[in-house]
């Protein structure tokens, strides 16, 4: 080994690094995004605060109680519920995945329950919940927890607070089933990103696109045999995901047109995006950390893994500005709900950023100079 050699070619690789201005920008930027993002969500689950909606169906001082007690414990934010208004149809309309339900009469059976330590002076809290939401699990375990404290500290031996938990859905759905729109949704993003960033720097870089550009092919033929290229792709990686997910997990997803349609416009919006990307960033590595940089925090700002509620304010809205988001939410409104009008309405916000990125990559392009 000649370390002569060895440190000359480092000092040649530390060379190029300094002189590939993007490259050393994504480098070191995108580790501390992630860790500025992930700080920000996970920097004290002591203090993570959840939204709670409660509606009070008895309306008196001693109901009322209970939301203080909720709210006192630092764990809740508070949001009253009109109780003329159907609970689970608030819940759906208002995308809650929890209501609390107090029922009419607590206080006197809370009166009942003090005064003659009658057995049957109970209540029934109702959890009313939407179990495609991840978070609904904490918040009722956080929930029970605070009513098993409140038992304690009645003097009679029988609970005096029980819980109840209804759905809001008339089937029962498990979790996985919320859970795979997401993971396809991403995988269709990461393949049509990484894979349009790759081939079109490395093209670049290795001069064929000028190359092609005196052959008979067009820019759109090549741009076009590229965008089936994609969707192909991501039709074998869903075709895959789903025929797994069938024959190991059993389960119940609706497959319709609404899928194809959501696998198009995520391949196009992606490629759109690989494709201005390229043409910002020149250098093949380079382009791959900014990839990095932009898929990496959106698939796990956008609700594939966890939920938005987990996530601090600012976080929250930030992720409704993701593309990304409005195809995890289309694809479960179809494949889950079968909510054909709620899948339309972000398959035309998907659809009007698909365009606009999608032409501004076809603008940025450049076919004769090659780059």
């Amino acid at each position: 080994m000649n370390l002569r050699v060895v440190v000359a070619s480092l000092v040649v690789s530390i060379k190029s690094f300094y002189r590939e201005k993007t490259t050393m920008f994504f480098t070191t930027t995108f580790p501390i995004l992630l860790i500025l993002v992930f700080g920000s969500i996970f920097m004290d689950d002591d203090k993570v605060n959840f939204n709670l909606c409660v509606q009070d169906l008895d309306q008196t001082e001693t109901s009322a109680e209970i939301a203080q007690a909720l709210a006192s414990t630092g764990k809740f934010k508070i949001t009253r519920v009109d109780s003329a208004i159907d609970a689970t149809q608030y819940a759906k309309n208002n995308k809650v995945n929890l209501v609390l339900v107090i029922p009419k009469d607590y206080e006197r059976a809370y009166t009942q329950y003090l005064q003659f330590d009658d057995p049957n002076a109970f209540v029934t809290i109702t959890y009313v919940y939407d179990p495609s939401s991840s978070s609904v699990v904490t918040k009722m375990q956080i929930l029970n927890m605070v009513f098993a404290k409140m038992n304690q500290g009645l003097s009679a031996k029988q609970s005096f607070v029980r819980t109840a938990e209804v759905s809001i859905h008339t089937r029962k759905y498990r979790f996985i089933e919320f859970f795979i729109p997401g993971i396809i949704a991403m995988a269709v993003m990461t393949e049509s990103l990484f894979g349009t960033v790759n081939v079109n720097t490395e093209l670049r870089q290795k001069g064929i696109i000028r190359k092609l550009s005196t052959t008979p092919i067009t820019r759109t033929d090549w741009i076009l045999s590229n965008i089936l290229y994609q969707f192909m792709l991501a039709v074998i990686a869903t075709t895959a995901m789903l025929l797994v997910s069938y024959a190991v997990f059993d389960v119940k997803l609706q497959i319709n047109a609404w899928l194809p349609l959501f696998v198009v416009l995520d391949v196009f919006m992606f490629v759109g995006i690989g494709m201005i990307l390229t043409r910002i960033v020149k250098e093949a590595q380079s382009a791959a950390a900014a990839a990095n940089a932009i898929a990496f925090p959106m698939m796990f700002l956008s609700g594939s893994f966890f939920p938005l509620e987990m996530m601090p304010g600012f976080l929250q809205a930030f992720a409704k500005m993701l593309p990304l988001y409005y195809v995890n939410e289309g694809l479960r409104a179809s494949m889950v709900f079968h909510d054909n009008v709620t899948a339309l309405s972000y398959a035309a916000i998907i659809g009007a950023f698909a365009t606009v990125v999608f032409i501004l990559g076809i603008t940025a392009t450049r076919w004769e100079e090659g780059k």
